[in-house]
C-alpha cells in the first residue's frame, strides 16, 4: 500500500454501494485492469466492448486487490471469492460517483484540456510546469474518455494542489458530461481542426460546437484559454461568453493574445522563445522541436499564471520537456555503418498534425550524405473529403525538402497520385509491407519521420524499426543526424 487514498467508509458512501462482508480495508489506489493491480487497489469490474471486468475479479484478488466493486446482477454468478466486495447497480456509474466525490473534497486548482490536436502534449506540459509549484495530479496516459476521466478523478489524492485533465471526443455531446465532473477553473482548447469529420456532417462548425462543450463545466470566476491564431477563435469566444465563462483569453502570435509569442528561435531538438504572458515578459527554452509545441507552451504558461503557479519556475521546467512516445519522440537507429534518426509521430494523425510533423522533418539536418524520409499512413475519420485531404499533403511535402515519401494504406493512394514524381518513394497497401523497403533503404545520416492514424498500424512499424536497428553502443563514434531550425 503506497498511502491512503480513500477510507472504506468514504469510498462506499461516495458510490452509494453495499458492502457484502465485515472487512473495511483502506484503499490506496483504483484500477480497472486486473493486470495492473497492486496490493491495496480497489478493482472496478467495468464491462467494456471486448471484456467484462467481472471475469477477472478472481485474478484481481490473487494480485492483492483490497476489494472489488461489482454489479448487483453479477453477484450470484461470481460465487465464493476471497476478497471484500462492494455491490452497486452499475460499476461505471459508481466510478463516476467516486470521481465526483474526489472533485468535491479537493481544494486543488483544476485545469481541463481539449482540442483537435495537442491535448496530451499540453496536458503533460502543464503538469510538468505546475509540479514546480506543488503536488500535481494528472493521468500519465490519454485517459480522456467516458471511463478515463472518472478514473483519473477517483485517483486524485485529497491533498492535491493542482490537477490537470485531458478531455477528448469524436462525437457531439461527449465532452459535456466529462467536464461537468471535472469542473475546471481553467479550460484550454488547443486548436480546432478537421478531425473526426466523419461524425460531423457540418464539418468545422460542428467540431467547434463540440469542443465548446468544455465551457459548460468551467467554475464561476474561471477562464477559457483559446488559440488566438485559429480561425475559430471568435466563434469559440462567443460560445464561452454565452456559457457564462467570466474570462476569455487567447494565446498565439496574434497581437491581441494575452499569451503572445514575441520572439522564436528554432534550435536543434527544441526551441528558444520569448513571450508576453499577461504583461510579463518570459523567456523559455522548449526541450522538443516544433513550432506547434511552442504554441502549446504559450497556453501552458498562461494557465500556470491563472492557476496560481510560479510562472518563472514553469518557464524553467519547459526546458526538460521531451517529446512523448508517438508524438515526436526521437530514436537513434544503429545501422551496419553509422546511424539514422527516427522521429516517432505515429500516435495518431489528421491534416493539421501531419503538417506540423512535416515541418519538424523539414527542420531536420541529415548527415553529410543523409536524406529525409516521410513515412505516412492513412488518416482516418475524415468523412467524404478524406481523399482530397490526403492529396492536400502533397504541397507541404514538396515544399519541405523531403527526399522520399513512403506511403501505406488505401487513402494514401490519393496522396501518391498527387506527389511530384521526384519525391515518390514507395506505396504499399499496409504498413507491414514497408518494413523490407525501409530496412534496405536506410543509410548513415538519414532522418525518417513516421506518422499515421492508430488504425494505419504505423506504431508497430516504428517498434519494428527500433528493434531491427538497436541504438549504437554508448561511447561509439557513430555520426548522428540533427534537428535544427531554418537558417
Amino acid at each position: 500500500m503506497t498511502g491512503l487514498l480513500w477510507t472504506f467508509e468514504d469510498f462506499v458512501a461516495a458510490m452509494r454501494g453495499r458492502p457484502t462482508g465485515i472487512a473495511t480495508p483502506p484503499i490506496s489506489g483504483i484500477s480497472i485492469d486486473s493486470r495492473t493491480i497492486i496490493p491495496g487497489d480497489a478493482f472496478f469490474a467495468i464491462r467494456g466492448e471486448q471484456f467484462d471486468g467481472h471475469d477477472f475479479v478472481g485474478k484481481a484478488a490473487a494480485q492483492g486487490a483490497a476489494l472489488a466493486v461489482i454489479a448487483e446482477e453479477r453477484l450470484a454468478a461470481l460465487g465464493r471469492l476471497t476478497i471484500p466486495l462492494v455491490v452497486v447497480e452499475d460499476v461505471l456509474k459508481a466510478l463516476e460517483l467516486l470521481g465526483q466525490a474526489a472533485r468535491e473534497r479537493t481544494i486543488a486548482s483544476v485545469a481541463a484540456v481539449t482540442g483537435s490536436v495537442g491535448k496530451t502534449t499540453t496536458k503533460e506540459m502543464l503538469a510538468r510546469c505546475l509540479a514546480a509549484s506543488g503536488p500535481v495530479h494528472y493521468s500519465p496516459a490519454s485517459f480522456n474518455n467516458h471511463w478515463g476521466v472518472p478514473l483519473t478523478l477517483a485517483r486524485m489524492p485529497a491533498d492535491t494542489r493542482f490537477a490537470v485533465f485531458e478531455i477528448g471526443m469524436n462525437h457531439p455531446g461527449e465532452i459535456d458530461p466529462l467536464v461537468r465532473m471535472v469542473r475546471p477553473h481553467v479550460g484550454i482548447i488547443t486548436t480546432i481542426a478537421p478531425v473526426h469529420v466523419e461524425f460531423f456532417p457540418d464539418g468545422i462548425a460542428g467540431i467547434t460546437r463540440a469542443k465548446a462543450e468544455i465551457f459548460h463545466g468551467i467554475e464561476r470566476g474561471g477562464a477559457a484559454i483559446l488559440n488566438r491564431d485559429n480561425p475559430q477563435f471568435e466563434p469559440l469566444a462567443l460560445m464561452a461568453i454565452d456559457a457564462g465563462v467570466d474570462r476569455v483569453l487567447g494565446f498565439g502570435e496574434n497581437a491581441d493574445a494575452e499569451a503572445r509569442l514575441t520572439a522564436l528561435d528554432l534550435l536543434p531538438e527544441g526551441s528558444r522563445a520569448r513571450a508576453d504572458i499577461l504583461g510579463r515578459e518570459v523567456s523559455f527554452t522548449l526541450g522538443a522541436p516544433g513550432r506547434h509545441l511552442v504554441q502549446n507552451a504559450l497556453a501552458t504558461l498562461l494557465a500556470v499564471q491563472l492557476l496560481g503557479g510560479d510562472l518563472d519556475a514553469a518557464a524553467d521546467a519547459l526546458g526538460s520537456m521531451a517529446a512523448p512516445k508517438g508524438r515526436g519522440a526521437q530514436h537513434v537507429l544503429g545501422l551496419a555503418e553509422g546511424s539514422a534518426l527516427l522521429i516517432d509521430e505515429s500516435y495518431n494523425a489528421n491534416p493539421t498534425s501531419m503538417r506540423a510533423a512535416i515541418s519538424v522533418l523539414a527542420a531536420a539536418r541529415p548527415g553529410p550524405a543523409g536524406r529525409r524520409f516521410a513515412v505516412l499512413g492513412d488518416m482516418l475519420e475524415l468523412g467524404p473529403e478524406e481523399m482530397a485531404l490526403h492529396a492536400g499533403l502533397a504541397e507541404p511535402l514538396a515544399e519541405a525538402g523531403i527526399d522520399a515519401v513512403l506511403l501505406a494504406g488505401p487513402r494514401m493512394a490519393a496522396l501518391w497520385e498527387a506527389l511530384p514524381t521526384a519525391i515518390k518513394g514507395h506505396y504499399a497497401e499496409t504498413a507491414e509491407e514497408l518494413d523490407v523497403i525501409l530496412e534496405a533503404a536506410l543509410a548513415d545520416g538519414d532522418v525518417i519521420m513516421v506518422k499515421g492514424s492508430k488504425g494505419s498500424r504505423m506504431t508497430p512499424l516504428v517498434e519494428r524499426l527500433i528493434n531491427h536497428f538497436p541504438p549504437p553502443a554508448a561511447g561509439t563514434d557513430a555520426p548522428l543526424s540533427e534537428i535544427e531550425g531554418p537558417a
